[in-house]
């Protein structure tokens, strides 16, 4: 149910997301209506190729929409300009970083870039904010090292902690446990979960993790090849959502135990 008290950061409204070329318009997915309130973990979750990444990348303006509309703090979101924008959304996308000789800390530090003057000089507030989300990420002990130095899970929370430093009421990660070993795509997944607790953001991410996912959002948003559906993890078993993720002939989700199991 919707908890009418909490403040929404971001809707869509009869959306319509794909690509468009000189010949023709290639619609993924139409007519998407979802809500993303304060203070929730949302899953995004489906089969792969579905359209998961081209729906983030549409409703953070990366690439347009085909039609329809996305309010974020219920102002249309191409009425924001780069920098309100910037002030209002980050973003964790899947493509690799081209500045891996930075250090953490100067990695991190780039999430400042809206706040910062044009010289790009930081503040104090700015280098207690970096601290913070250093701290809030527990990599404390990465602070100085070089970001080719690092594995892949602690790439990620380096990222995810440069999303904080940008200050957004909004983060949107694209696959953030991609590569990663089943013990570290929990950490990160629980991470997510005790920032949105202790920060009061909202976080919205992209995952193949379904039976993680629904252990730990408190929304999920589901697509399959016919409609995208959002509501509470528990709601979507009752409505048999997840059971048209995939086809049935190698796996079938167990409502009972909320996980997908191998068809013998």
């Amino acid at each position: 149910m919707e908890n009418k008290n909490q403040h929404t950061i971001l809707k869509t409204k009869n959306l319509t997301i794909g690509y468009t070329s000189k010949k023709e318009e290639n619609t993924i997915a139409t007519n998407i209506n979802i809500v993303l309130k304060k203070g929730e973990l949302i899953g995004l979750v489906g089969g792969n190729g579905i359209g998961k990444s081209t729906l983030l990348r549409t409703i953070s303006q990366v690439q347009p929409k085909l039609s329809g509309s996305i309010f974020l703090n219920e102002k249309p979101l191409e009425n924001y300009t780069n920098l309100d924008l910037a002030k209002s959304m980050s973003l964790v996308l899947t493509e690799s970083i081209s500045s891996k000789n930075l250090s953490v800390f100067e990695l991190i530090a780039l999430g400042r870039q809206p706040y910062t003057n044009w010289v790009g000089n930081l503040s104090n507030t700015d280098i207690t904010i970096v601290n913070n989300a250093i701290s809030q990420t527990n990599i404390e002990d990465l602070k100085h090292k070089k970001c080719f130095e690092l594995s892949d899970g602690q790439l990620q929370k380096v990222m995810i902690a440069r999303a904080l430093a940008q200050d957004t009421d909004l983060i949107i990660l694209d696959e953030p446990t991609t590569h990663l070993d089943m013990y570290h795509k929990v950490y990160i997944l629980k991470l997510l979960q005790k920032l949105v607790k202790e920060t009061g953001k909202t976080i919205l991410f992209s995952s193949h993790e379904i039976d993680l996912a629904i252990q730990l959002c408190d929304t999920m948003i589901v697509m399959n090849k016919t409609e995208v559906t959002s509501n509470s993890p528990c709601l979507l078993i009752q409505q048999g959502t997840f059971s048209t993720l995939f086809p049935e002939d190698l796996i079938s989700f167990d409502a009972t135990t909320g996980t997908f199991r191998v068809k013998k």
